[in-house]
């Protein structure tokens, strides 16, 4: 019965998507194929990302990690998730295990949250696409917005919630 516990979320949506196929079979095969096709993009894409974060933990010192986005980095910090983010490529799922190492490697909080904020809010490509979508002024504001929320987001969470973060070593990122 533990397993039932484990899996609950998985069998609720195995449910819904039965109910879904038996109801609609176009719609319930058309769910099933963007979710199988979901799953593949993401096993294509983690490996090559949980190697990079590997090399990044073992060759880059976790003095480098703190001068640059640690306690003592100022201004710098938040530039540097900013730098960070922005040049970033691939869905925020890839930026998690990146935000892991910066934590086990003593950055702090509010750097790793506007990192994640950035990676979500204002890639590169992401920024270009949505200008030229949405026009110039919605995205000014939307990005002007979103950076602003994650930085504050970051410094309440820090205040709040940590002293301090640090990562479970037993726990594999």
């Amino acid at each position: 019965m533990k397993w039932i516990k484990t899996y609950r979320m998985f069998l609720i949506v195995s449910f819904v998507w039965m109910i879904i196929f038996f109801t609609n079979n176009k719609t319930g095969l058309n769910a099933l194929t963007i979710t199988g096709n979901s799953i593949v993009d993401m096993l294509l894409l983690l490996p090559p990302i949980l190697i990079l974060v590997g090399l990044l933990d073992t060759w880059v010192p976790k003095e480098t990690i703190l001068k640059f986005v640690g306690k003592d980095s100022g201004f710098r910090g938040p530039m540097i998730a900013l730098l960070l983010g922005g040049v970033a490529a691939g869905p925020l799922y890839v930026a998690f295990p990146i935000a892991a190492i910066l934590l086990e490697k003593g950055a702090l909080l509010r750097n790793v949250v506007f990192f994640l904020g950035v990676w979500s809010v204002a890639k590169l490509p992401i920024v270009i696409y949505e200008s030229a979508s949405l026009g110039l002024v919605f995205t000014i504001i939307h990005v002007s917005f979103g950076l602003l929320f994650y930085y504050v987001a970051g410094i309440f969470m820090e205040k709040t919630s940590y002293k301090e973060v640090t990562i479970n070593q037993n726990m594999s990122v």
